[in-house]
């Protein structure tokens, strides 16, 4: 996540009225649908801003823990690594350690509401005990360095699934942010590679096209893209071409339809947007190659006056720096408003059941086809 949005976060933490903001977002949830609670549900890149705090006794962590139970999430793709933040040096690898240690010993202080998950057996006890589970996972290789070595280090650590690039060039590949769009290094196969043996998910998310297409082909697994969106819909660099798609499901993998404004080129997305998304997905790979990686934090977000202020300064920040087109709107939200509750997949569940889908397609895209792919590789 860029720094921007940590800082989002955690002044979301700090406005005023955040455990009446969850109930109000709960109570709008009205939707329901039946079968959720004993569904595997698995969000491809989330977060719980308790993570980043120092004081055991903040004031918004019962908000985060109420998110938690309220949420019926299983799974979590958890990002541990700096996300590109550091680059070529020590200052990644040693600060991931530090965050994996930090977030061990959170999920320790808050055992009824978190538990941390290193096999599908762990989902599924996550799933019986309503526990969210959080899979460890980087968004970039950066804490690797040059030395591939370091991955089972990182599996004995509780890493599970390692993105190859964030949105600029590292020394496994480009990311989708650079011009000039080449695909994996050298390094970048010695990885995929390594990925492999160790039985950690390749995940491609953030990729340049070539970068993806080339991932796609090396690894022997079946890999992800853990949140992203259709370009066919939405031509923009962090969605992914029905090529590229359509050779993912070839390979077995999953695609995960993301909940940022990369679902529209123009206004604010919204619901229907994600459906939009995910209705392509299905049509180009299949039921079984269609997830969702919303990449938001999962406590709904409380909308005071201080945090529209904010959120318009942080979505003007985001479009200096290339991440949106600086003809966006500044009242763009990376989250989608009418799914702004805890529970926003049982939510969405109810609504891609109104419009016919299965139930059985539905348990799919919540999350049985991340965990057919994390026990598929994790074996």
């Amino acid at each position: 996540m860029p720094n921007r949005r940590e800082f989002l976060a955690m002044s979301t933490l700090a406005a005023a009225g955040m455990v009446a903001g969850l109930r109000g977002a709960s109570a709008k949830s009205s939707p329901h649908w039946a079968p959720y609670r004993n569904t595997i549900a698995i969000d491809g890149e989330g977060g719980f801003s308790l993570f980043y705090l120092d004081k055991d006794d903040d004031p918004s962590i019962p908000n985060e823990i109420a998110a938690a139970r309220a949420c019926g999430l299983s799974g979590v793709f958890f990002s541990v690594a700096p996300n590109g933040r550091f680059w070529m040096n020590d200052a990644a690898f040693e600060n991931t350690k530090s965050f994996i240690a930090k977030s061990k010993a959170k999920i320790a202080a808050h055992p009824d509401a978190f538990t941390q998950i290193l096999t599908v057996d762990d989902l599924k006890r996550a799933n019986h005990d309503k526990r969210v589970g959080l899979i460890f996972r980087f968004q970039g290789t950066e804490p690797l360095g040059e030395d591939s070595d370091r991955i089972p280090m990182f599996r004995e650590l509780g890493v599970r699934v390692i993105q190859l690039t964030h949105n600029r060039r590292n020394l496994v590949g480009d990311g989708c942010t650079e011009p000039s769009q080449a695909g994996l290094s050298r390094f970048g196969y010695e990885v995929v590679e390594r990925l492999n043996k160790e039985k950690i998910v390749v995940d491609l998310a953030h990729g340049a096209p070539q970068t993806i297409a080339d991932g796609i082909r090396a690894s022997k697994a079946p890999m992800l893209i853990s949140h992203t969106g259709c370009r066919a819909l939405s031509d923009l660099p962090r969605c992914t071409s029905d090529e590229n798609l359509r050779a993912l499901a070839d390979k077995g993998g999953v695609a995960g339809v993301i909940f940022w404004p990369y679902l529209r080129t123009d206004t604010q997305p919204m619901a229907i947007d994600v459906i939009r998304h995910i209705e392509h997905m299905i049509d180009v790979c299949g039921e079984d190659h269609v997830g969702i990686g919303t990449d938001s934090q999962v406590p709904p977000v409380e909308r005071t006056a201080a945090f529209e202020k904010d959120n318009r300064e942080f979505i003007k920040g985001m479009k200096e720096d290339g991440i949106f087109d600086k003809s966006r709107p500044d009242d763009l939200y990376t989250f989608i408003p009418d799914l702004n509750m805890a529970n926003r997949f049982e939510v969405l569940a109810a609504m891609l059941s109104a419009r016919k889908h299965s139930d059985a397609r539905i348990a799919k895209i919540l999350g049985g086809n991340f965990e057919r792919v994390l026990g598929e590789v994790w074996a």
